[in-house]
């Protein structure tokens, strides 16, 4: 299997229809084939598409777009070998393009264009919303939907000298939140003017020597600000579909997803937080290519994201061509992108490396850091006092300051609080219970109005949150860490929260509707259709020092591809020590390490020919260096399996520990939204109950408590792939 033998993935042959070969001296057999290079056929955008034919140019064939002959527009790659055509003007809606033989229609393939600013398949935009064209360095927008004339810059790696450490790079980077401005140690770069003296030079992979400059273009696309990067000679010519790559490109994509999860209604900044991280890459001869729309801190909306993704990687194959392989990468958030995009959007992205991981938002984060806040506030409430050790021991956590960080970052993001938007928004735009009822409402769940819908009585989005049933303590009860009377009455003064993300006395119910999309949109990683993607996940550790991004969390992914397909022989696992930020090179790891190893694993899944399975082939292609393991504090490199508790010195090193629902006797797979219910059992703990206590819980769980050894309510629906959410072109 070659490269397009991965993309065709993304872009199956069902929408291609080939005619049967009539038989006589003039058929041609099967016809010539059709396929859409630069996306699907049903996510054309632009009004433009790259298309490819497996033929002869000098055959008896013509090319019909909507009955008009196009056929001179097919030129042969190089690259290729085939014939590709940039087909212009189409119009909104449907196109037919017909391969026609003798008369008689061969091929025939429909093409479905969508205007240039979405949306495609994640629904009616997003209303109101703010342009920030100008604050990322494209001046004023020139319409409602953010649109800005494309800029294209240069810049170059200096050879002066940095007085800084490595450390001092990265902080002095990440302070930075100017997009226009370039990385440290980088100038601008005139291609009118003289070379500078000061230009460095970068020895790439294969050998050959380039001078370090960047060609940075920067446009809008899908009302997101996009922004492509590789190394480019100025005078030199650009790569294009029908020329191989420069020697600056190496044909591969580095798709990169910023960190955060906030809610969106603006255009957002491109992100600046981890250039040092990806500089490197660019050293390496890859094309970075990201957008503000693919930070989750700007949207936190996977929908979106992956539209944008797909729209942006489009208009990178008109441009410049196929790339061989489109390597996804993110952390925290941009982690939580690259598993939902691999899963419910396959074929965008070829293999993903996702670091300080969490599996997605909605069973994960939110329902953690919900329940940390009412922990904290039943403990506030409690007539009993609780030591560090005790409050540990319920979070899950490795300490209690977790929590209590998990808290400090809800109460900002304010993902359960509609009225904790950004700042770019007008105040009065924003949603208020008495002044301004109808206002944008800056929740998760709001924010992601087009898959969960809204309640038609509130007008407020269906919400996916659920804490009843939930024993909270269990374990550190049944461990004798907690007496019977802080089990009952932590159970007693834990609430929920109210459609305003205030705390409230009565547990929070989830929404049936909501249930059912998180898990048959995707919006929950299940781990269905993740076994057809290569994946590295890695963590540096941090659990003792109170980080939020914790080690269980790649485990609860692994575990849900267990469940899910038998093995989870498609991820890698590393976990390093934690050492400044996990950006640096640690040891011999980092993304300058770990992107070529993905590229490495790709390139063996393309060159297996054989019949087996696909997910077969990524587990017997896999690179013998990338195994789990961990890397020691003093650089030992430790090869064994990654589990959650299991033995080995990785996990004497850096112990895995859980969250306040794993220490409520929940899965440590996490996935479960709403757990099924049982009476309440006795036989469940390990300390007797006086009848008064026993009372007590009773009237806390009357609807009964959680059953963990079924499977959670609505669990078990496979993730529709590739679901559009409304507004579909016809």
């Amino acid at each position: 299997m070659t490269h397009r033998g991965l993309q065709r993935l993304a872009f199956p042959a069902v929408t291609l229809v080939l005619v049967a070969c009539i038989s006589g001296p003039a058929c041609v057999a099967q016809g010539p084939e059709i396929r859409t290079v630069s996306s699907r056929s049903d996510t054309v955008s632009g009004g433009t598409a790259l298309v490819e034919l497996d033929g002869s140019r000098n055959s008896n064939w013509s090319g019909y777009l909507n009955g008009r002959d196009i056929t001179s527009s097919f030129h042969r790659s190089e690259r290729s070998g085939k014939l590709l055509a940039l087909l212009n003007g189409l119009r909104i809606g449907r196109s037919t393009l017909e391969v026609r033989a003798h008369g008689t229609v061969r091929s025939k393939i429909q093409l479905f264009n969508h205007p240039l600013a979405g949306p495609i398949f994640s629904g009616p935009h997003q209303e109101p919303f703010v342009c920030q064209t100008e604050a990322n360095g494209l001046g004023s927008a020139l319409d409602a939907d953010c649109a800005a004339k494309t800029l294209v810059q240069y810049y170059y790696k200096s050879t002066d000298p940095l007085q800084i450490s490595a450390n001092d790079r990265v902080l002095a980077t990440l302070s930075s939140s100017n997009p226009s401005t370039p990385m440290l140690g980088f100038k601008p770069y005139n291609p009118s003017g003289p070379r500078p003296s000061d230009v460095a030079q970068v020895i790439l992979p294969d050998g050959s020597k380039v001078n370090y400059i960047v060609r940075r273009e920067v446009g809008v696309i899908n009302r997101a600000v996009y922004e492509i990067q590789f190394l480019y000679e100025p005078g030199q010519p650009l790569p294009t579909p029908w020329v191989s790559p420069t020697v600056g490109w190496n044909g591969r994509i580095v798709y990169t997803f910023g960190a955060g999860c906030s809610a969106g209604y603006r255009q957002g900044l491109l992100p600046t937080q981890w250039r040092a991280v990806y500089e490197p890459l660019l050293a390496q001869g890859y094309a970075l290519v990201t957008s503000s729309l693919n930070v989750l801190g700007n949207t936190c909306n996977d929908k979106v994201s992956a539209e944008t993704a797909s729209m942006v990687k489009e208009h990178f194959i008109k441009q410049y061509g196929e790339p061989a392989y489109t390597i996804g990468v993110g952390p925290s958030g941009g982690a939580v992108s690259v598993y939902l995009i691999a899963q419910n959007y396959p074929g965008i992205l070829d293999g993903i490396i996702a670091f300080l991981s969490a599996p997605d938002i909605v069973t994960t984060v939110i329902p953690v850091f919900s329940d940390c806040a009412l922990l904290q506030h039943a403990w506030q409430e409690s007539k009993h006092s609780w030591t560090d050790v005790q409050k540990t021991a319920v979070s899950g956590f490795a300490t209690w300051a977790a929590c209590t960080n998990a808290v400090a970052t809800l109460s900002y993001l304010g993902w359960l609080d509609p009225r904790k938007c950004d700042s770019s928004l007008p105040k009065k735009a924003i949603y208020d219970p008495i002044s301004n009822p109808a206002g944008a409402r800056c929740t998760f769940y709001d924010n992601a109005i087009n898959v969960f819908r809204r309640d038609p009585k509130t007008r407020f989005a269906h919400r996916a949150l659920d804490n009843v049933g939930i024993q909270y303590g269990l374990v550190a009860f049944n461990a004798g860490v907690i007496d019977t009377e802080q089990f009952v009455e932590l159970n007693e003064q834990m609430g929920g929260f109210n459609q305003d993300g205030e705390i409230a006395p009565h547990r929070t119910a989830a929404e049936p509707a909501a249930i059912r999309a998180a898990y048959e949109y995707g919006v929950a990683v299940t781990g269905k259709s993740l076994a057809n993607v290569p994946i590295i996940d890695w963590n540096s550790y941090a659990d003792d020092l109170a980080d939020i991004h914790t080690r269980d969390r790649a485990l609860m992914t692994r575990a849900r591809l267990i469940a899910a397909d038998g093995n989870a022989d498609n991820q890698v696992i590393l976990v390093t020590p934690r050492q400044g930020y996990p950006e640096l090179d640690i040891h011999g790891v980092g993304l300058h390490i770990l992107v070529p190893a993905m590229d490495r694993w790709l390139a063996n899944i393309g060159a297996d020919h054989g019949n087996a399975p696909f997910s077969i082939k990524i587990a017997r292609s896999r690179p013998a260096e990338l195994t789990d393991g961990c890397i020691a504090i003093d650089g030992e490199v430790i090869a064994e399996p990654a589990t959650y508790d299991g033995p080995g010195r990785c996990n004497q090193m850096y112990p895995a520990h859980g969250n306040p629902r794993v220490a409520a006797g929940a899965p440590m797979a996490g996935d479960i939204l709403k757990c099924a219910l049982k009476p309440l059992d006795t036989s469940d703990y390990s300390q007797a109950l006086a009848p008064d206590k026993l009372e007590r819980l009773n009237a806390v769980f009357s609807a009964g408590v959680c059953d963990y050894s079924k499977p959670g309510v609505g669990q078990g629906a496979d993730p529709i792939i590739w679901h559009v959410y409304g507004n579909k072109v016809k």
